[in-house]
């Protein structure tokens, strides 16, 4: 199935109508970076707006999740990365948040008990501890914004290009979970991201080397696209076209953010790899 020219003229529009909300989302997140503690209220803003969102996903599915547990889960795993305490305590929290789902899901009684705990469980981890990976990010000495706003630039290149790309050229169908989405414009997004990585070697004393930055590029970007599949395979199984309505014509807050979940953590974890950062500890 192709795009004809027709449908790519009536798709720019909306192109360009999402384009500039995303840009203005951006530089209000960017804005933030300036304070861990300005960066995690945004971040927590933006983590407990999907993770309502995600609840309304499995309540069309028979069983939400249970909200006050996730939440409360989802707000400590963003306050430990900030404190630099994730990695010690992320295993009593996450065992904590189990004993307290089974607990408070007895409230719904028998059926679909399982549902509503395992909800409950990816939510904050999917969520939460994804999330958690940007204030860790941002609590870096020294680097931290730094670091920071390069993560959000290539998550944010790789979404915008793939977009307008795909939007203006795709015509081979990526997979049927996102029919809109195009070989093209994954390539596209990859392709610019990468370009946006390996630049990263002409920042004065970033300590990047272009094969490096290519790297981390790339990882991002893919992990970035990954993240926006999984989210249409979210919405697909519970049938919606969005998983909110907060931003209009544009979707909700999981929506525009859905690429930043497992963006995120791949950045983190290229930097590792590529031996910028020490492990979290």
């Amino acid at each position: 199935m192709t795009a004809t020219a027709s449908e790519v003229r009536e798709r720019l529009p909306g192109l360009a109508r999402r384009t500039v909300s995303g840009t203005i989302l951006a530089v209000l997140v960017l804005g933030s970076i300036a304070t861990v503690p300005t960066f995690l209220v945004m971040v927590l803003l933006i983590t407990l707006g999907s993770l309502y969102e995600l609840a309304g996903l499995t309540a069309r599915k028979g069983q939400a999740l249970v909200l006050p547990v996730a939440a409360v889960a989802v707000a400590c795993y963003l306050v430990m990365a900030a404190l630099g305490v994730q990695h010690q305590y992320q295993a009593p929290l996450l065992a904590g948040t189990m004993v307290a789902s089974l607990g408070v899901a007895l409230l719904g009684g028998r059926h679909e008990y399982l549902a509503r705990t395992a909800f409950t469980i990816f939510a904050v981890l999917y969520i939460g501890w994804l999330g958690s990976y940007f204030i860790a990010l941002r609590n870096l000495p020294s680097v931290g914004v730094a670091y920071t706003v390069a993560c959000i630039v290539l998550i944010s290149s790789t979404d915008i290009f793939a977009m307008l790309i795909g939007g203006s050229i795709g015509r081979t169908p990526l997979t049927s979970i996102s029919p809109r989405k195009t070989w093209e414009g994954a390539i596209g997004g990859l392709s610019v991201t990468v370009l946006a990585g390996a630049s990263l070697a002409l920042v004065p004393h970033s300590g990047f080397s272009w094969t490096d930055g290519a790297l981390i590029g790339a990882v991002t970007s893919i992990a970035a696209q990954v993240g926006d599949l999984v989210e249409s395979a979210l919405k697909r199984d519970a049938a919606v076209k969005d998983a909110g309505t907060i931003l209009g014509g544009h979707g909700g807050i999981l929506d525009r953010f859905d690429s930043y979940t497992l963006g995120g953590i791949a950045f983190y974890g290229a930097l590792y790899l590529t031996h910028h950062i020490p492990a979290i500890r």
